[in-house]
């Protein structure tokens, strides 16, 4: 009997086919992750709160609420979802996107998350293999989707999903996968500081904050996984992204232009397309920047 890895490596579709429907089944997952992370930070924020103000919580919070319990519930009747509602975008497209007690709508928000994690694990597979770099990927990108979204809805970017993935990257690369050690332990540490010193410098002209600490973190863990050396394509890309999305939605939507842009999302992108095809990137731009002898 063949074992699962002969198996990946005698098919690689089945290889390919697996990864989506992992992707699919995490995706669902990090919609749990995307929605009760933030809430649970602040929950512990207000029980440090009351305890520093010597003040009793207020009443229900003493009720478990993690990522396992209480279990998913409908937001406007509080029907509980069934294991056969809970099945990656079948479910929602068989209950045509409505709760099936209430009839309210559900958000699109959810099998299009379920979606697009399984078309990224698919592309990680298809491009690392199905091996330990590829499965290490599959973990990078999860957390980078779930940063993202939390960072859209809350302007939050979690330690408890910034500081694992910085220090997955430098035990991957302990191993030499992506880069160096030490050339990861550089791109840490001057991923954070570079970001932390246009933060002073930004705070300093014009007194204001342009950016959150989250956002040290993020790109410092993205230096952890792949090197100082890819640093400046992230921040390029990330700026060059994060500016065309800015500016467009001030003109078509008209968004106000005090109201803050999480740069989180922007320095994932790039840094999920740095990590897969960064050397490539790089290598076209010094062949089209180079001077025709």
């Amino acid at each position: 009997m063949l074992s699962i890895p002969e198996v990946f490596v005698l098919y690689p579709a089945s290889a390919l086919i697996g990864a989506a429907i992992l992707g699919l089944l995490v995706g669902s997952f990090l919609n749990v992750v995307i929605y009760r992370v933030p809430k649970m930070l602040e929950r512990e924020w207000h029980e440090q709160c009351c305890e520093l103000l010597e003040q009793e919580p207020k009443t229900g919070s003493d009720k478990p609420f993690n990522l396992v319990v209480p279990n998913s519930t409908c937001p406007h009747c509080g029907h509980g979802i069934k294991p056969w509602e809970n099945i990656p975008i079948v479910s929602y497209l068989f209950l045509k996107g409505r709760c099936s007690a209430c009839g309210a709508s559900i958000s699109a928000r959810y099998p299009i998350i379920e979606l697009v994690t399984g078309v990224l694990s698919f592309f990680v597979i298809y491009h690392f293999g199905a091996n330990l770099t590829g499965l290490s990927v599959l973990v990078f990108t999860w957390a980078l989707i779930a940063l993202t979204m939390i960072d859209i809805d809350t302007q939050l970017l979690p330690d408890n999903i910034t500081l694992p993935l910085l220090w997955l990257g430098l035990i991957v690369n302990s191993f030499g996968v992506f880069t160096s050690l030490t050339d990861a332990l550089w791109g840490a540490v001057a991923g954070y500081l570079s970001l932390w010193s246009i933060y002073w410098l930004f705070k300093l002209l014009t007194g204001k904050e342009g950016m959150g600490f989250g956002d040290f973190k993020l790109l410092a863990a993205l230096g952890a996984w792949m090197g100082w050396q890819m640093l400046p394509l992230i921040v390029l890309m990330s700026s060059f992204v994060g500016a065309a999305i800015g500016i467009g939605m001030i003109l078509i939507r008209g968004r106000d232009r005090n109201i803050p842009i999480p740069f989180g999302p922007y320095l994932a992108i790039a840094g999920w397309l740095s990590l897969l095809w960064g050397d490539m990137l790089i290598t076209q731009y010094l062949q089209f920047a180079a001077p025709t002898p």
